[in-house]
């Protein structure tokens, strides 16, 4: 299902992609804005890891929203842009998250005698992007050069965390450790629509609460993919 869920988001945006130029083709704007919807697929990685926390399998991402384009200077190809998006973040790793008796979150690292299908925690996010925009567009050009720097806040609309393994099946939902806010750095680049995407995180994923034997984890989000811009 996850492969056809990624087929589908690329046959979809090429579709649109191609849909869309046409119509601009017709249409010579003097005064046009790069308004556009994105949709992007990143691989999520942890940064700033505690000792003995790894990553294993696939992590994705993906990212959906609509950026306002607002040109500043005369021949409008820099700009400042405004979105609002949605991201849906998976992390696979070797840190169980569980709850004691009283219900209160652990943390333990799963070692190597450990055997287990699946360990991971997802994330859902509405975010809010904004990008100083540089791109070598006219008003008769679509297919252009764009280097797009920026910053993104995210507010976190829910988490779980999911272990399947020795211990049985186990799903906890909206843990009060992670941080209902992330925000960072983003950096796109490329031509035309297909564009490399870099997103770094300035805060951790979890709140000072969440504890690994005692110490503060201070792990934060590293996504690393690609974002198609479709006007």
């Amino acid at each position: 299902m996850k492969y056809l869920f990624i087929a589908l988001f690329f046959l979809t945006s090429s579709f649109i992609c191609c849909f869309t130029q046409e119509l601009n083709e017709q249409v010579i704007d003097s005064l046009y804005k790069e308004d556009q919807f994105y949709a992007g697929i990143t691989y999520n990685l942890l940064g700033k890891r505690p000792t003995d926390v790894s990553q294993s399998g696939f992590s994705l991402g993906f990212h959906l929203g609509f950026i306002k384009d607002m040109p500043i200077n005369k021949n409008r190809n820099i700009a400042i842009g405004v979105g609002l998006g949605y991201s849906a973040n998976s992390y696979n790793q070797n840190l169980l998250i569980n709850k004691d008796a009283i219900g209160n979150t652990t943390y333990t690292i799963l070692d190597n005698s450990s055997t287990y299908a699946k360990n991971k925690f997802s994330s859902h996010l509405i975010e809010l992007p904004i990008e100083f925009r540089w791109r070598t567009s006219t008003a008769a050009d679509y297919n252009f050069w764009r280097i797009y720097a920026g910053f993104k806040l995210g507010y976190v609309l829910a988490h779980t965390a999911k272990y399947r393994g020795d211990l049985g099946k186990l799903r906890h939902t909206n843990i009060k450790d992670f941080n209902d806010f992330q925000y960072g750095l983003t950096l796109s680049a490329g031509y035309n629509t297909w564009n490399l995407f870099l997103y770094y995180a300035l805060n951790p994923v979890f709140s000072g609460d969440a504890r690994l034997n005692g110490d503060q984890m201070d792990m934060n989000a590293i996504k690393i993919g690609l974002m198609f811009y479709i006007l």
